[in-house]
């Protein structure tokens, strides 16, 4: 069995690592940093059909892959189903003053509530995690948002660069590459 050491490395490689080398072999041993770099790794790789099994290596984590490596058959692709994708860069809404901006913003998130058409996944980058963490008084809508089958994820780098890794209180977290996949096949894809 190989091992790959993805320790240390900042995102999206460890996935981009990962997905070279599942392409290669059906079996892997990858040694990972703890949060955003092991989340992403087990994600992708479940998503691909693999078995994950995950054991503490030091400060870290120590993942054995087994499987196909091939991703898990979808019912149709996002484009076909015209799902759509809202990509938050901002903790505001526009470009006036930051008070407006924060207040727009909350007002979008709650309108959300009362649509008929739901995004099928909210994407958090930049600042735009400061809305999905602690201190947040956005929390319970994009609870709300989530329990109607929206998907809410943050950026695991931008969460790290911010010191708001151990903060997440709404939804999990991502990587640029589920990040760009969501985008490109998305049936529609909104930055706000």
């Amino acid at each position: 069995m190989t091992t790959i050491d993805c320790r240390n490395l900042a995102c999206p490689a460890p996935v981009i690592t990962v997905k070279k080398a599942l392409a290669e072999q059906t079996e892997l041993r990858v040694l990972l940093d703890d949060g955003a770099p092991r989340e992403n790794v087990t994600r992708f790789a479940r998503n691909r059909g693999c078995q994950v099994s995950e054991e503490r290596d030091g400060n870290g984590w120590a993942l054995t892959i087994t499987g196909g490596g091939e991703p898990a058959p979808k019912p149709a692709t996002a484009a076909a189903t015209g799902e759509r994708v809202l990509l938050i860069t901002s903790d505001r809404l526009g470009d006036g003053p930051e008070e407006l901006g924060r207040l727009l913003m909350k007002n979008f998130i709650h309108t959300l509530l009362e649509t008929s058409e739901l995004p099928a996944r909210m994407l958090f980058l930049n600042t735009g995690v400061f809305l999905t963490t602690e201190g947040s008084d956005l929390l319970e809508a994009l609870e709300k948002l989530g329990g109607m089958g929206v998907e809410i994820l943050s950026c695991g780098l931008c969460l790290d660069f911010f010191k708001l890794k151990d903060k997440l209180k709404a939804g999990g977290t991502t990587n640029m590459l589920t990040t760009a996949e969501s985008l490109l096949s998305a049936g529609q894809a909104i930055r706000l």
